[in-house]
């Protein structure tokens, strides 16, 4: 009987050396199910983002989310994952805080969900000094740059950030300190395409693009945006590869209208 070769997952050194080399593909997911298809088509991150707080749970911003709620559907997608790499987001206020506080929630996401690295955003002097200690305990870490959904509110809302010189310049320098503290890859979001190239230049670490343009090292989109699930939403940076949401309304009123006619469950759909 022949057993079938055991998928070797994808680790932070692969992240590493994929920088001018190779793409880096990756995509949300929330649940065991999406974790397994997205999986079996070669994505390299699964990233189960506190986005989930807008399309899961139906909130204006991701800062309800909770860390039981990044644990519940970091350990979901995992269990469904068998080579990507799965990324989880700290949620608001989980490691802002204090050093202390960052160890011990990173530490309880990585115990519980079995994800192989988390994602922090910002790259402040602060919060890259609390980013290097997390890093030097053994817990890898994606930073995020850029429009950082958590501070939305001091943000002005969902805006482009890194237009102009000196907004530009410290894009890059928080950039320099995160490849300093040790982060493995950057996700930048909402950042001009110039500017992203730039920083992606800037730094040794890869890039990962979500309304960045083409030049960074690999692109990042939510899982309901590119099926076409989440049909309500279309920024200018999405292209949607499918229209499911189409498809799922259709599904659901044949099913209805079957239901409603007696046509449903007929003896083939009988015991």
């Amino acid at each position: 009987m022949s057993v079938a070769p055991k998928v070797r997952p994808v680790t932070v050194h692969d992240i590493l050396a994929k920088k001018g080399k190779e793409r880096i593909v990756s995509v949300t997911a929330y649940d065991a199910l999406f974790g397994r298809l997205v999986d079996e088509a070669g994505i390299d991150i699964a990233l189960v983002g506190d986005s989930l707080g807008n399309v899961v749970a139906g909130f204006d911003t991701t800062l309800p989310v909770t860390l039981e709620q990044m644990i519940y559907h970091g350990a979901a997608v995992r269990r469904g994952v068998t080579r990507a790499m799965v990324v989880v987001d700290m949620p608001f206020m989980t490691y802002q805080v204090d050093v202390t506080r960052a160890l011990e929630n990173t530490g309880r996401v990585m115990q519980q969900t079995g994800a192989q690295a988390v994602k922090l955003e910002g790259g402040s002097p602060r919060m890259s000094e609390i980013i290097g200690v997390v890093v030097e305990t053994g817990i890898p870490v994606m930073g995020h740059l850029g429009f950082t959904p958590q501070s939305v509110n001091a943000l002005g809302g969902y805006r482009v950030q890194g237009r102009g010189d000196e907004a530009a310049a410290r894009l890059i320098d928080d950039a320099k300190r995160l490849e300093q503290a040790g982060v493995f890859s950057i996700v930048l979001e909402l950042v001009p395409a110039e500017v992203a190239r730039r920083v992606t230049e800037s730094v040794s670490v890869p890039t990962i693009g979500i309304g960045a343009g083409a030049g960074c090292d690999g692109q990042v989109l939510v899982l309901p945006d590119l099926l076409g699930l989440n049909d309500g939403f279309a920024p200018k940076f999405l292209k949607r590869y499918a229209s499911l949401a189409d498809t799922v309304r259709a599904a659901v009123r044949q099913y209805g209208d079957d239901v409603r006619a007696g046509a449903y469950p007929d003896d083939e759909h009988s015991f």
